[in-house]
């Protein structure tokens, strides 16, 4: 029905203009459950990690709580962003994030 279509193309839009469009693996941290209840995206950009880079792996300048590949980044750029990210948000702002995504490390 017209009524379905309509709300599935103003989700795709809302997706399309909140989230980045590079290849990611989607939502990299859970948002914590500390007493703020502060977003993982809004939490790491508070840190000023917005395009912040470790090889080609990007802290997107969108929504910080997308890592974009850049063009050729690794798994090792990946992780290695991702840990610096825990790090940063542990010593500055006392929160342990904890990926959204599976991760072998």
């Amino acid at each position: 029905s017209k009524g379905i279509r309509e709300t599935m193309d103003t989700y795709a839009l809302k997706r399309k203009n909140s989230q980045p469009q590079e290849p990611s693996a989607g939502c990299t941290f859970k948002n914590p459950e500390n007493a703020e209840k502060i977003p993982a995206g809004k939490l790491i950009d508070e840190l000023g990690l917005k395009g912040y880079t470790i090889g080609d792996a990007m802290v997107s300048q969108k929504h910080a709580n997308f890592i974009i590949n850049r063009g050729n980044a690794t798994s090792n750029d990946f992780l290695q962003l991702v840990e610096f990210i825990e790090k940063k948000a542990l010593s500055l702002k006392g929160i342990a994030l904890q990926p959204e995504i599976l991760m072998l490390r």
